[in-house]
C-alpha cells in the first residue's frame, strides 16, 4: 500500500515537471506561417521546420498497430480517393472529397456497410437506406453543408448515365457534410456537381493528398485550420492480416490534446476558454468557444464483415475522435460510415439469394483497436498538413507546428 502510493506521487511529479517545461519551450518558441500541404505520403525527417508534416513526423505515433504502406484509406485494397478543391475569388473555399470502395460497378456489386451518429447535429444524404439495408450502392462524398443536395444531385446522375444503369429508377447517392461556413460563402454553391465529378475523375490509390484540400479546404479544427486526414493499420497475420484505414473530414472544436499532452491549453487555444480563463479570451467565435463543429469519418477495412459488425467498427471510431479532445458538442455532427471491400462479402443487385462468410465475433477485438488508433493518428494528419487559409470572411490560421513540436518534447515525445 504503501509502495503504490509512492509510486503514485512520483508519477504525479514527474508529470507535473513535464507539463512545467512544456509550457517554457512553448512560451520560449516564435509562431511562424505555414508554407504548403504536402502529399498524404508520409515525409522524410529532413523536412523544414516550417513545413506541414504528418503526425508520425513530430513522433506522433499513436497505438500499437504499424501503418500500411501510405498511412492512408487507400492502404485498403481497391480503395479510391480524389479531391477537387474549390477556391475562386475572394470567398469561395469549399470543395468536394469522393471515397469509392472498388473499382467495379457499385451499383451492381454493393458493398456491405454500417453509419454511426456520434451526435447527430448534421447531414448524411442516404443514411436511412444504409441503416434499412446495410450496403453502398455509390461512392460515398464529403463536401460542404449546404453544397450536399447539389453533390448528391451530381452523384445519383454520374450513377445513372452507366449504360448498364439505364434501367435504374432507384439510387442512394451517400453524401456527408461540415460546415466551412467561417470561410467560405457557403450559400453561393457555383458549380459544386461539377467538382463531385472532377473528384471522382480524380480518385486514385497510393498516397492521400490532405490538409486544405476537397471537402476539407475551408473547414476549422479546434480553432485552428483544420481539412482532410487519413490513416491506416495493417494487422499482424495472427490477427488475420486485415488492413482498416480512416479518412477524416475535420471541422469540429473541444480541447486539443495530442497523445495525452494537452496542446491546447499549452498554446492559449481551447473550448471554454473564457469561462476558466476569462482574462485571456477565447479560440473565435461563441461556436468554437463551446466546441461546436463537426466531423465525417470514413472507415475501410478488407475484413470480411457484414453490416452488424460494420456498425461495431463504425462506433470504436468515435473513441479515437474522443482522444483527440473533442467532447461532440451539441453543435456538432459527428458521423462515421464503415464498409467492407472483401469480394466474399459483397451483394448484387437482382433478388438471387446471397451466401457470405464473415468474422466472428471472437476476431472483432484487434479490428477495433485499428480503427480507434487510426481515426486518432488521421485527425492529428488533418490538423497538422492544413495550411493557413484567408476569404472575404476572415483568417484561420494553420497551427503552429514548432510550438507543438515543443509541446509534445516537453512531454518527452520526439520523432
Amino acid at each position: 500500500m504503501i509502495h503504490s502510493l509512492l509510486r503514485c506521487e512520483r508519477l504525479r511529479a514527474v508529470t507535473a515537471i513535464r507539463l512545467f517545461v512544456a509550457t517554457t519551450l512553448v512560451a520560449m518558441l516564435p509562431s511562424f506561417t505555414a508554407v504548403q500541404a504536402q502529399t498524404g505520403a508520409a515525409s522524410g525527417s529532413s523536412a523544414a521546420p516550417d513545413s506541414r508534416v504528418r503526425a508520425r513526423e513530430l513522433g506522433v505515433a499513436p497505438g500499437v498497430f504499424a501503418p500500411g504502406t501510405h498511412n492512408a484509406i487507400t492502404d485498403v485494397p481497391g480503395v479510391r480517393v480524389g479531391h477537387s478543391t474549390v477556391r475562386e475569388g475572394d470567398s469561395l473555399r469549399t470543395g468536394v472529397t469522393a471515397i469509392v470502395p472498388h473499382g467495379g460497378d457499385l451499383y451492381r456489386s454493393r458493398v456491405p456497410a454500417a453509419i454511426h451518429v456520434g451526435n447527430g447535429f448534421g447531414k448524411l444524404l442516404g443514411i436511412t437506406q444504409v441503416d434499412e439495408l446495410g450496403e453502398l450502392e455509390t461512392p460515398i462524398a464529403l463536401t460542404c453543408t449546404l453544397c450536399i443536395w447539389s453533390v448528391g444531385d451530381a452523384l445519383a446522375q454520374v450513377m445513372l448515365e452507366r449504360p448498364e444503369n439505364r434501367n435504374v429508377r432507384s439510387i442512394n447517392p451517400v453524401v456527408g457534410e461540415t460546415n466551412d461556413g467561417a470561410l467560405n460563402a457557403t450559400r453561393a454553391r457555383p458549380g459544386i456537381g461539377q467538382a463531385l465529378r472532377s473528384a471522382l475523375a480524380a480518385a486514385d490509390s497510393g498516397p492521400v493528398t490532405e490538409g486544405s484540400v476537397g471537402a476539407g479546404t475551408g473547414t476549422s479544427m479546434f480553432g485552428w485550420k483544420g481539412g482532410i486526414g487519413t490513416s491506416s493499420r495493417a494487422l499482424p497475420s495472427a490477427a488475420g492480416g486485415y488492413t482498416v484505414g480512416v479518412l477524416v473530414q475535420g471541422n469540429f472544436g473541444g480541447v486539443l490534446q495530442v497523445m495525452g499532452v494537452p496542446v491546447g491549453p499549452l498554446l492559449g487555444r481551447h473550448a471554454f476558454q473564457r469561462l476558466v480563463r476569462p482574462s485571456e479570451g477565447g479560440p473565435g467565435d461563441a461556436q468554437a468557444e463551446r466546441g461546436d463543429g463537426s466531423i465525417m469519418i470514413v472507415v475501410a477495412t478488407d475484413a470480411p464483415l457484414l453490416d452488424r459488425n460494420l456498425g461495431r467498427v463504425a462506433a470504436r471510431a468515435i473513441m479515437g475522435l474522443a482522444r483527440t479532445g473533442s467532447s461532440a458538442s451539441n453543435g456538432s455532427g459527428d458521423y462515421v460510415i464503415a464498409f467492407s471491400t472483401a469480394p466474399s462479402v459483397r451483394r448484387g443487385a437482382g433478388s438471387a439469394p446471397v451466401t457470405s462468410t464473415e468474422l466472428s465475433n471472437e476476431a472483432m477485438s484487434a479490428l477495433f483497436q485499428a480503427v480507434v488508433e487510426a481515426t486518432e493518428e488521421a485527425i492529428y494528419n488533418a490538423l497538422f498538413m492544413a495550411t493557413t487559409e484567408s476569404s472575404a470572411a476572415g483568417t484561420v490560421d494553420a497551427i503552429d507546428l514548432i510550438r507543438v513540436r515543443g509541446a509534445l518534447e516537453g512531454a518527452g515525445i520526439r520523432p
